[in-house]
């Protein structure tokens, strides 16, 4: 126990009074007597300083400059590297705009009497060895990127499943897009709908497929064309075209797709618009269909069945993409004939 006095006025007249405390209140009375500590300062030397204080504070003016400053960095840090600012791409446009629609041939707005779809057959003795196909066009001019990813792609499929693998991986992807596009037919041309359908009726590698794209198959009426050959006669291009339907009551050149990875961007389906709208601008061309086509539709089915992606392309999209065919066109023209260029001057 300790003892205080403290000293209190009343009316003037000092009191003594004695407090007396706990041990435990020992560490607070300790620290309000302690000494206060100096400051790390206190013993520098201000008279040999006050100089330089006093040149900081009146200067406005630092007494290093921006080159200076920039040679300290350099030193440190190293030089600086500027970052390369690209220059915005020029949009190219076709040197001829041809038109993408027939005015000559009606636009339909109503779903035409039912009948048979039309099936023209490629038929490449008929003087048509020389007209370049819609998928050739495209192989063929593809940019730099694309085909560092696709040779990237190639190379490392081959070192999972070495040549003979991937040869025999490319066959199956190919063969099961036939049995694919067979099995689409199949339920286009028919009256029942793939839900009046046993799916064991169609091989086991494209049931999936087939799952994948059984709601959309209820949305698709009217059914004009499968597996049908279109030709441009002005630009001298054909293809086949997967069908031609009603899609929710729009009329459009619809390609059937399958893929083992999630696509569902229009993006991610890379030049497929591409060969949508051309496909559409040679069927708008063709003589031999009496009907324009102003939409496209892109479906991408998935093997393990889940809902497939249907990327719908309306007039104006299908406009855009038409600009860029016309642009690859006109790239793989210019190929060809500086081909035969060199094998002439041979």
């Amino acid at each position: 126990m300790f003892t205080f006095i403290r000293i209190l006025s009343v009316g003037g007249i000092i009191v003594p009074q004695s407090t007396s405390l706990p041990v435990r209140h020992f560490s607070a009375y300790h620290c309000l007597r302690a000494p206060k500590r100096r400051s790390p300062y206190s013993s520098a030397d201000t008279e040999r300083y006050s100089s330089l204080v006093k040149s900081v504070m009146s200067t406005r003016v630092s007494s290093q400059t921006p080159e200076t400053l920039q040679a300290e960095d350099d030193q440190i840090y190293g030089p600086v590297v500027k970052a390369y600012t690209p220059t915005k791409a020029e949009t190219r446009v076709p040197k001829i705009l041809h038109p993408f629609l027939n005015c000559q041939e009606p636009i339909e707005t109503e779903e035409p009497e039912s009948g048979p779809p039309a099936r023209i057959l490629l038929n490449r003795g008929q003087g048509r060895s020389l007209v370049p196909s819609v998928t050739r066009i495209l192989q063929q001019t593809l940019s730099p990127d694309q085909i560092f990813y696709l040779e990237r792609w190639r190379k490392k499929m081959i070192a999972e499943l070495g040549e003979e693998g991937f040869k025999e991986y490319s066959q199956n992807l190919f063969r099961q897009g036939k049995l694919f596009h067979s099995a689409l037919e199949d339920v286009l041309t028919s009256h029942a709908t793939w839900k009046d359908r046993n799916p064991s009726e169609y091989p086991p590698e494209v049931q999936g497929y087939m799952q994948s794209v059984s709601d959309i198959l209820e949305d698709i009426r009217a059914v004009r064309a499968i597996e049908s050959t279109v030709q441009h006669e002005t630009l001298n291009y054909l293809g086949v075209v997967d069908c031609v339907a009603r899609y929710r009551g729009v009329l459009c050149v619809i390609d059937w797709k399958t893929s083992d990875k999630p696509k569902p961007f229009l993006s991610n389906t890379y030049d497929n618009p591409l060969q949508v709208a051309a496909y559409a601008g040679a069927l708008n061309s063709d003589a031999k269909y009496k009907y324009q086509v102003e939409n496209g539709l892109i479906v991408v089915a998935y093997k393990d069945g889940s809902p497939a992606h249907a990327h719908q392309l309306n007039s104006e999209l299908m406009l855009e993409y038409w600009k860029t065919w016309l642009l690859r066109l006109e790239e793989f023209t210019e190929q060809r004939s500086s081909c035969a260029s060199s094998a002439e001057k041979r």
